[in-house]
């Protein structure tokens, strides 16, 4: 599990500083540099595994399938006192020291950024064990796939890789992920109490009701042409509507699916990142996926999230309190909260943890976080 991070050069961070928990939270404004700690482990994840790149990173690769940070100088802090970019990550099992050495005079549009002379440091024989460079690694972004005709199949991506997305997150081989794995025993600590049933497809089934009532999924496997993915209705009398595409269905439906999936099929010590598991969802939607999110970052799963919905903050305020209280929910010494802005004078971002406190309050909070309804609120009660 990853227990720190800090960024050097990297992007819009001249010097940033996470502590990483089971369930790590990032949230800001838009454009402050959220998604670019997500990025930078992606990049790290992707070019380790570049088999080029003899899982040495003798390069730091900017353009991969996961994600695509340009060149040289998107990349590089553009106000730093030096061209070195350094990952600095402690975990469970060791501390990782990466060191890339820019160059933006001779090639600032370059798409890779060589090691730094002076080397890594970390414990070759021991990266493979880490989350984040094997197959307990998923990554679902906010460009997922909505409602499609039919869905990919691939199986090097999911039988042998153990992976819903490549492609920038999109989570394109999630229903043939959900479909090799259907029958998969869900964790205990992650299964819903209305379905006795603990394989993959059927607690699936059972937390997307969650989001619409008396929802089934239906898988069907069109060979060559891949997935189609259809919905079902239970009615009153035992009975079943007959099936409906996913476009004619809410799309937050299938907009959240990957979540689950991902969340559901992981095991303690995988690690999963999230942006936006609010899109598409009602309020009550976003609370149980909050909900899900605190049950399998207790059991052991890192998840990092970033969030802009208040919905997603006050759903995991709510489970630290349950779980205060001997309910489900998740222990607030695993969770860390971080609110990114941007000191606009020298363009970088700022990381400031937010304290939790005892049954899920949050006494000091930084302006701009989640505030929006106190102003509106304000100004239309007149005072």
């Amino acid at each position: 599990m990853i227990r720190n991070l800090k960024l050097h050069n990297f992007k819009s961070h001249k010097d940033s500083d996470f502590a990483f928990n089971n369930l790590t939270v990032l949230c800001g404004a838009n454009g402050v540099g959220k998604s670019s700690v997500v990025q930078a482990l992606l990049a790290l994840r992707e070019s380790y595994l570049d088999k080029s790149n003899a899982s040495e990173l003798r390069y730091l690769n900017l353009k991969t399938d996961a994600v695509n940070l340009g060149g040289v100088r998107d990349t590089l802090y553009q106000f730093g006192d030096d061209d070195l970019i350094t990952f600095e990550i402690s975990t469970d099992l060791q501390n990782f020291h990466f060191n890339f050495q820019a160059d933006t005079l001779r090639n600032p549009t370059a798409t890779i950024i060589p090691a730094a002379p002076q080397g890594h440091i970390y414990d070759h024989s021991q990266t493979d064990k880490e989350s984040l460079f094997n197959n307990s690694c998923q990554y679902i972004s906010a460009a997922r796939l909505g409602p499609q005709e039919s869905y990919r199949k691939n199986d090097a991506v999911v039988v042998i890789r153990n992976q819903i997305s490549v492609e920038e997150g999109k989570a394109e081989f999630f229903l043939h992920f959900l479909d090799h794995n259907r029958y998969l025993d869900v964790i205990p600590a992650l299964r819903h109490p209305d379905s006795e049933a603990t394989d993959l497809l059927s607690q699936t089934t059972a937390w997307e009701r969650e989001i619409s009532k008396n929802v089934n999924i239906v898988v069907q496997d069109a060979r060559d042409l891949g997935y189609e993915l259809r919905y079902q209705f239970s009615t009153g009398s035992s009975g079943r509507t007959q099936e409906f595409k996913a476009s004619n269905v809410g799309f937050g439906l299938t907009y959240a699916m990957p979540i689950i999936v991902a969340l559901l099929s992981a095991t303690p010590g995988s690690i999963i990142f999230i942006e936006n598991p609010e899109a598409h969802l009602h309020p009550a939607g976003q609370s149980k996926m909050a909900a899900l999110i605190c049950l399998a970052a207790q059991a052991g799963i890192q998840v990092v999230i970033e969030t802009h919905s208040d919905h997603i903050i006050n759903g995991i305020l709510v489970k630290i309190k349950n779980f205060e209280n001997g309910q489900n929910g998740i222990d607030r010494k695993n969770v860390s909260l971080f609110h990114i802005n941007r000191d606009d004078e020298n363009h970088c971002s700022h990381a400031h943890e937010i304290k939790i406190d005892e049954g899920g309050m949050i006494t000091y909070a930084p302006e701009g976080f989640f505030d929006q309804f106190t102003i509106d609120r304000r100004l239309l009660m007149g005072f």
